[in-house]
């Protein structure tokens, strides 16, 4: 995650202590503020279910009514919820399919609550009525990220339901309502990008003070509308609509957290930019992102996930390539296991980076790898160019 709020606008954001290291930025009594970012346990994403009410174009899992899967146990969740509450995992993140629709997810989160475990719920929304969001802050979650991908029809259209926006909408006023902290998840494609001043709109006009801003990853049902991501062009032209409208809120007085998601390089944009703006901001953002590494520490380090079938995964994104079974070994000994060639290589990937990508500026604070495709990035002609090596 790349935050605009903290880097661009300078702003003390919920979460620095674990992204940057940084001291009274949200870290609660006993939570111990990582020294490296490379000695950071992992936030768990779990896929608790695969049902799901909705039939979104770009479900990163093929979720969906019907679909089969390996349900776990609530007894066996437990013990796993367990596990990772020894590991010192810092948060688990309950998603799906729609965790909502999982049969046991208020007995899970208090559960995790009393192990000292943060809780976030990742939904779609449209089925937090007032007694799920009074539900939802009695027990304690953290957060509640809600998806949108757009005002109305176009974000019916990427749900696959009809009414799915003011359903979503309904969600989000009900946990406002309650005192439960609610963001927005979005999914930048050609078919909303032009909707991103509408939606900032939408944020101010509903009081919504943080937004994650996710780049396509042509994951599960993604990969049908992989031609619908962003060229570079728009992918810029996306990034400086969100730093403005992040700079005006900031500007007016408004507290905002937003973020970009799965595209590191939006950091060193960032960067760049604030060399000919504010030198002396820059050198500050520089240091944060060396200090949290980029892709350096993210996948297989910072994040993991959990799904659906219980098989780990270096994200959620990362499906295709299984690091073990919850159903067989605890989290905790699958995420350390010292002879995993994937773990090693994330975990490592300078020492596998080859050629003049080994030699960037910015590889300790924007490096990415994909699967077997590395991102680089280098300023050309006074701006950034992304190029598949």
């Amino acid at each position: 995650m790349i935050n605009i709020s903290k880097l661009y606008c300078d702003e003390v954001t919920p979460g620095d202590w674990l992204r940057y290291g940084k001291e009274g930025s949200g870290q609660r009594a006993g939570e111990i503020v990582p020294k490296k970012a490379s000695e950071r346990r992992p936030i768990v994403v779990w896929n608790i279910t695969r049902i799901c009410n909705l039939k979104c174009v770009h479900c990163y899992n093929d979720s969906g009514v019907g679909k089969s899967f390996n349900d776990i146990t609530t007894e066996k969740a437990k013990a796993v919820l367990d596990d990772l509450a020894e590991f010192g995992v810092p948060s688990v993140l309950f998603s799906g399919g729609e965790p909502l629709m999982r049969h046991d997810l208020f007995e899970l989160i208090p559960y995790a609550g009393s192990r000292g475990l943060r809780t976030v719920i990742s939904t779609n929304g449209t089925l937090i009525n007032e007694n799920i969001a009074k539900k939802i802050k009695d027990y304690g979650v953290s957060y509640v990220g809600i998806s949108l991908d757009g005002i109305g029809p176009i974000n019916d259209k990427f749900r696959g339901v009809d009414g799915a926006f003011d359903m979503a909408v309904s969600g989000i006023r009900n946990c406002m309502a309650a005192g439960v902290r609610v963001g927005l998840r979005l999914t930048l494609t050609k078919r909303n990008v032009q909707d991103l001043e509408r939606l900032f709109d939408f944020f101010e006009g509903e009081g919504i003070e943080r937004a994650c801003f996710y780049h396509l990853v042509p994951s599960g049902r993604g990969q049908v509308i992989a031609s619908e991501d962003l060229t570079h062009t728009q992918s810029r032209a996306a990034i400086e609509t969100i730093l403005a409208k992040t700079k005006q809120f900031k500007e007016s007085g408004k507290k905002t957290d937003i973020l970009t998601v799965d595209n590191h390089v939006d950091g060193v944009y960032l960067y760049l930019k604030l060399l000919k703006e504010n030198p002396e901001q820059a050198e500050k953002v520089l240091s944060l992102l060396r200090w949290n590494g980029g892709g350096m520490y993210s996948s297989g380090v910072g994040i993991g996930c959990v799904d659906f079938n219980g098989k780990v995964h270096a994200d959620q994104f990362w499906g295709h390539y299984d690091l073990g079974d919850i159903h067989e070994k605890p989290f905790s000994e699958i995420w350390t296991n010292p002879d995993e060639p994937l773990l090693k290589g994330l975990r490592d990937r300078r020492g596998y980076v080859k050629g003049r990508c080994r030699l960037c500026n910015f590889l300790t604070s924007a490096a990415a790898v994909y699967g077997c495709v590395r991102i680089c990035i280098s300023p050309t002609h006074g701006h950034l160019t992304l190029r598949a090596i």
